[in-house]
């Protein structure tokens, strides 16, 4: 059973990886036994502030590079060089991602489409770059980072909602045309997580109180609080394993219980 979940051997790519969920995910497949953690942001400055966070974390089987998923030019060449770099890519994680709280009939078209391009458009660029090489040897894991917004609407967040559900059927789509080949393409859906991305959210309010919307994830979640980024990382694992080559097409919810909850009565 233990062989059936271990990724010995295995190079995984996790776009933006420097911190929170993709990090977290890092350091899960690292205790797999991972061969090699590649991660990508958009500058330099960036990539070594993350590698010295991995190497204090006692990762050193890492390498990050420069590179913008937006850019497909930029995507398809940094594919060439893992390839001659580290190896084939076993396993790929799409994790970049962005959101912005602003009312939709507030926000300028320019941040819609921002979010739509970083969100959904470069997972789109970056598993079309990495699909021949495993359609090839006829094997692969394609997982992407999905969300709660890929099922559910909330304020303030109709572009994020848009790339999120859109997200969950491109993976169904790369299920539905490339399970032939022996890839398996599923989604994870975080629920509230605590990374510094949700840090304000979380913030003490000046008397001492918690935040409104603090205060309404917790009591919307059965677990009753905020999720840490750690607890992805056996169910990235899982779905990164040959534990889950009959699972394909699904996006699997860690979000405390969330969807699964009408929440309290008054």
């Amino acid at each position: 059973m233990k062989s059936m979940f271990s990724l010995a051997g295995k190079n995984a790519w996790i776009t933006g990886a420097a911190y929170g969920i993709g990090f977290a995910i890092a350091k899960a497949y690292v205790e797999a036994g991972a061969r090699m953690i590649v991660f990508n942001v958009r500058s330099e400055e960036a990539v070594q502030k993350a590698l010295a966070s991995y190497h204090e974390a006692g990762i050193t089987n890492v390498k990050g590079y420069v590179c913008d998923v937006t850019d497909e030019v930029a995507v398809k060449a940094l594919v060439e060089k893992i390839h001659e770099e580290v190896g084939q890519i076993d396993i790929l994680v799409n994790n970049a991602g962005i959101i912005k709280r602003i009312p939709m009939h507030e926000m300028a078209r320019e941040e819609f489409q921002q979010v739509i391009d970083i969100d959904l458009v470069a997972p789109y660029i970056v598993s079309a770059a990495v699909l021949p090489e495993m359609m090839e040897r006829r094997e692969g894991k394609i997982i992407n980072i999905c969300s709660m917004m890929s099922e559910l609407g909330r304020e303030t967040v109709s572009a994020y909602a848009a790339a999120k559900g859109g997200l969950k059927m491109l993976t169904r789509n790369i299920c539905s045309e490339y399970g032939e080949y022996n890839i398996q393409c599923n989604g994870i859906g975080p629920g509230y997580i605590a990374t510094p991305q949700t840090a304000p959210l979380r913030e003490r309010q000046p008397d001492g109180s918690r935040h409104p919307f603090d205060s309404f994830i917790c009591a919307k979640t059965p677990a009753g609080r905020w999720l840490n980024p750690e607890e992805l990382g056996g169910p990235a694992v899982f779905l990164a394993s040959h534990a889950s080559d009959a699972v394909n097409g699904h996006i699997l919810y860690v979000d405390g219980g969330i969807l699964a909850y009408i929440g309290k009565q008054p």
